[in-house]
């Protein structure tokens, strides 16, 4: 086979991308995140931590996760003397490849968190350091027990990760509000933001003040419109289309100037690439980078200039939601849910509130996850559902209407976001003197990329069980893997909304 990759929910035949990626990754390029990882595996094994290779570490794992970089050449510039073999772990044991696949997509994902902290000034050592300790560990001849000890850990320190997060968005702009959001586009020049780098949108907006040009969220950016210090700029006006994988139809022909700061990016059609940016560790061939100065920070003038040479639209224009609904409502992280829990506690004490789902992750372009829809759909007027991720862009427009007073759709934010829903969960098992796995609480995930393998294991690590995952099982989990899952965990593939509600609710 020409190249391996078997990373996200999508590849091939369930099994595993050999000829090139669905996700339009081609075979060179396949081959040269190998080399990178490679290189990330020697640096990690003969480097003691230090900020410059720390951050080097971080970015690089960051670089391979699906959908960031297709750019060959920005590729080769993070390729350092690549001596270790990835075939040693595509072609290993079945076993031994599952678990080092987990440890591998678990802190590529955890990277992606730690790179936005980092922007922010914030950094933890454990967290850093797991880092090397995992890389090095990749290139060694572990037991399949010595393995899966690491796979918990991966989930261990990225709920610390998360952490530091969380830390870092809520000091830097304020704890998030609950915010209506307009899915409509006022007429003139605008941008749309697309990825989940909330400190480049703070930058842009920072630097399109007084420009004429307004500011609109796409995919995982949504979130942004909660947080105190970002709202407040009057430019910064919606959120545009829906989730990343119809980006290539929403896009198509847009006239506006369209900035890419994090993975979520698909491969460009001719008829907007002359409108695209990106940034940090996203590449893609023959698309303008904007580049970070020593001091961190950057000159969006580029996409400001093409935004106002497009002009926009020239009459307001309305993008409903997938299912026809024009407002999004954003903000429901910890602070804000848990300042309400005597309420919460209060409805599932008189029995107005029966249950808890929690129904997020990643989306993608796949067939079957209008499941994610119907479920939402079909869940209880008794029943709240948290959401996070941008899987909640196929239920996110809905009305669901409220339980004493409190939505029952309530959406806590991004991917990473996820530590709200850890944060809430395990406030209100105290509050019940119980466990997570004992609260009238069902967690039903979609997943697609790697941040969602990372959120997965640190859950596992808690504990915490009965996890309905869809809408595939990842190519990576060997069936004896996925044994030791179900006997552990009783984690369990999604079936059908109407079966896995009655089996839920009993």
């Amino acid at each position: 086979m020409s190249m391996f990759c078997f990373q996200c929910e999508q590849t091939a035949k369930g099994q595993g991308c050999t000829v090139c990626g669905v996700c339009g990754k081609k075979e060179d390029t396949a081959h040269l995140q190998d080399d990178v990882i490679s290189s990330l595996i020697e640096i990690a094994s003969v480097n003691k931590p230090n900020d410059e290779t720390t951050k080097f570490i971080i970015d690089g794992l960051f670089t391979t996760i699906t959908n960031a970089n297709f750019d060959n050449d920005a590729l080769k510039t993070m390729i350092k003397n690549p001596k270790y073999d990835m075939n040693n772990i595509w072609g290993a044991n079945e076993d031994i490849r599952s678990l080092k696949s987990l440890i591998l997509f678990g802190i590529k994902g955890m990277a992606a968190y730690a790179h936005h902290a980092w922007a922010l000034g914030y950094k933890n050592e454990e967290v850093n350091n797991f880092f090397y300790e995992a890389l090095s560990s990749l290139s060694k001849d572990l037991s399949a027990d010595d393995l899966l000890k690491l796979v918990l850990k991966t989930g261990e320190v990225n709920l610390k990760c998360m952490e530091m997060l969380d830390k870092a968005n809520t000091e830097s702009y304020g704890n998030p509000e609950p915010t209506q959001v307009t899915k409509n586009i006022e007429k003139g020049p605008f941008i749309i933001v697309t990825g989940h780098d909330l400190h480049d949108l703070k930058m842009l907006l920072e630097q399109t003040k007084d420009k004429g040009v307004n500011i609109y969220t796409h995919g995982e950016m949504l979130p942004a419109h909660a947080y105190p210090e970002l709202k407040k700029y009057p430019q910064l006006k919606g959120n545009f289309g829906t989730a990343w994988q119809n980006q290539q139809k929403e896009f198509d022909n847009v006239p506006a100037a369209i900035l890419y700061t994090t993975n979520c990016l698909m491969p460009v059609k001719p008829s907007y690439k002359d409108r695209v940016f990106t940034t940090a560790v996203v590449h893609y061939p023959e698309c303008f980078y904007i580049k970070e100065d020593e001091n961190g920070n950057k000159d969006f003038s580029p996409v400001i200039n093409k935004a106002l040479e497009l002009g926009g639209y020239s009459e307001d224009k309305k993008m409903p939601g997938i299912n026809g609904g024009e407002t999004l409502t954003v903000g429901f992280g910890h602070h804000t849910v848990l300042g309400v829990a005597d309420k919460v506690i209060d409805a599932v004490k008189s029995g107005a509130l029966k249950h808890i789902f929690l129904v997020g992750g990643c989306d993608g372009a796949k067939p079957g996850r209008n499941y994610y829809t119907e479920f939402v759909k079909q869940t209880p007027a008794d029943a709240l559902v948290l959401t996070c991720a941008c899987g909640k862009y196929r239920f996110n427009d809905m009305d669901l209407g409220n339980i004493g007073g409190i939505p029952r759709l309530l959406d806590m934010g991004q991917c990473n976001d996820a530590y709200s829903a850890i944060k809430v969960a395990v406030e209100l098992s105290k509050a019940f003197n119980c466990t997570v796995n004992e609260l009238p609480l069902s967690i039903v995930l979609s997943w697609y990329e790697q941040k969602a393998v990372c959120i997965l294991l640190t859950l596992l690590y808690l504990g915490i069980k009965n996890i309905k995952l869809g809408p595939s099982l990842p190519a990576f989990v060997s069936p004896n893997v996925l044994d030791i899952l179900v006997k552990n965990f009783n984690i369990a593939p999604t079936t059908t909304p109407e079966q896995d509600l009655k089996e839920i609710l009993g």
